[in-house]
């Protein structure tokens, strides 16, 4: 079920209002099956594989609240690991790995057919798999009680609002509120619908938008130059932000609605002035999600400096093949792993710099800058992101340095007042989040929370306005559902 169907439009509602109609006692029974359903809308089948999640990782987490031996509690641990990624690497990795295998064995003159699975990526397993294996992992460290409650925890698995693509909530975080009783609050649901309306503009408006020029370009880049490809690489910086951070203001607003609070999974990330701030900024929950569980435990940055840089490259590169079962998705990690590492090293020389040409004179101007060079360097990463093949990726890159007339490639990927449309639906995001920067609500979560009531409701009509008149409506997937 999409965010973004007349479906959820109708299931949403009835949810809520018979989460609120609901005995406090009962509510996780109705909130399992809300949640199972809208997973078995997309393919029931699949439904197995969050259940056998659930019951592992359930009883690992019983049994790890009594094992007192070590070397059980260990062999607990393990149980959990390889059932959650082995289950992640059969149906996302293994025909990866076997046509990578097969590839290089041609490389030296050895032709053989590797095995090949012909399933189906299930949605949002590396969401869940890492939600449910965080859990495991703090009862193991002992930083949380087991769950007793295994309804309750079955919930917190699947929670319907960010299953599909997270955020990747803690259980620390989110499973307590399960327990606890949420009375009916029209102010909750007002923020909830408003958080909901922006995240629609963002995906209907915006992403869907940009994607009809987008497409274009990275799916036939041999036919465009230069100057349609640097385009569609800056609508896409701003089809994937809109997109994935529009599914997240939906998630986190539908789950306000029933008094639930989910963790902010984006914070204007484009307004970043370094690598390190844009990774504070961008998919937090995921971010955070490897410094706790992969990075700090590899050492941090408490070893040596090589080793400190391999730890590194090897979290950044971990973090781009989870996005995909793709070279360019490995690359694109390792780039940004680059990038910090080079702004690590870099970082007392640039400030000689600045202070060398009293820049820090100047400091919106210098903030611009450094926004603007942030913004370029993380677009053209997100080229080998989007590109479908390393062969793509290199037309791509080659297309910036040639020649083509903009105005004639308008007329192929989009007509003439679909591409102004598309640059004014980008003004307006950055003309809302720059205010939203710089004047950070007090209470609430969603734009002009503390605007006055009118300001408010004008903007929200405007929004809603926005959808109605310049939407893209049709089956329009949110692009993290294939991650």
């Amino acid at each position: 079920m999409l965010f973004n169907s007349v479906h959820f439009a109708v299931f949403l509602p009835v949810v809520v209002a018979l989460f609120f109609l609901t005995p406090h006692r009962y509510r996780w029974v109705l909130l399992l099956g809300a949640s199972y359903y809208f997973y078995m809308c997309w393919r029931a089948e699949y439904l197995v594989l969050i259940l056998i999640s659930t019951a592992v990782d359930y009883v690992v987490g019983r049994w790890l609240g009594t094992a007192p031996h070590p070397g059980l509690r260990k062999a607990l641990l393990a149980v959990s690991l390889v059932t959650n990624l082995g289950l992640l690497f059969a149906f996302k990795y293994a025909n990866f790995v076997s046509d990578s295998l097969r590839m290089a064995l041609e490389q030296v003159n050895v032709f053989r057919e590797t095995p090949y699975f012909d399933v189906l990526l299930p949605v949002g397993i590396s969401f869940y798999t890492f939600q449910t294996l965080s859990y495991t992992i703090d009862v193991y460290r002992g930083t949380r009680r087991p769950e007793r409650h295994p309804g309750i925890f079955a919930v917190y698995v699947a929670f319907f609002p960010q299953l599909v693509a997270g955020p990747i909530e803690r259980s620390q975080h989110l499973l307590p509120q399960f327990h606890e009783y949420h009375p009916l609050s029209y102010s909750a649901i007002y923020d909830g619908i408003r958080l909901m309306l922006w995240g629609f503009f963002m995906k209907i408006v915006v992403a869907d938008r940009l994607a009809l020029y987008v497409d274009q370009v990275f799916d036939y880049p041999a036919a465009f130059g230069g100057a349609p490809t640097a385009v569609a690489a800056v609508f896409f910086s701003f089809q994937i932000y809109c997109d994935f951070s529009g599914y997240s203001y939906i998630a986190i607003g539908s789950a306000q609605c029933m008094g639930f609070r989910l963790m902010d999974n984006f914070r204007r990330p484009y307004f970043a002035q370094t690598i390190a701030e844009f990774w504070h900024r961008w998919h937090i929950s995921l971010s955070t999600w490897f410094r706790d569980y992969l990075y700090i435990p590899m050492g941090g940055n408490r070893v040596e400096a090589l080793r400190w840089c391999a730890n590194l490259m090897i979290v950044f590169t971990i973090s781009g093949l989870w996005h995909g079962a793709n070279w360019t998705f490995i690359i694109w990690g390792a780039l940004h792993g680059l990038y910090y590492l080079l702004s690590r090293l870099t970082e007392r020389m640039r400030k000689g710099a600045v202070s060398m040409l009293s820049l820090d004179r100047i400091p919106r101007t210098l903030a611009l800058g450094r926004m603007a060079f942030t913004f370029v360097g993380v677009t053209l990463a997100f080229v080998f992101f989007r590109a479908n093949s390393l062969g793509d990726a290199v037309t791509l890159f080659s297309n910036f340095v040639t020649f083509q007339p903009l105005e004639e490639t308008i007329r192929v990927a989009l007509r003439p007042a679909d591409f102004a449309v598309a640059w004014a639906a980008i003004a307006a995001i950055i003309a809302v989040e720059w205010y939203w920067e710089w004047h950070p609500p007090t209470r609430g979560r969603a734009p002009l929370a503390d605007a006055r009531s009118t300001s408010r409701w004008l903007f929200d009509y405007g929004l809603l306005m926005g959808i109605l008149v310049f939407g893209e409506f049709g089956y329009n997937p949110f692009i993290y559902f294939q991650f």
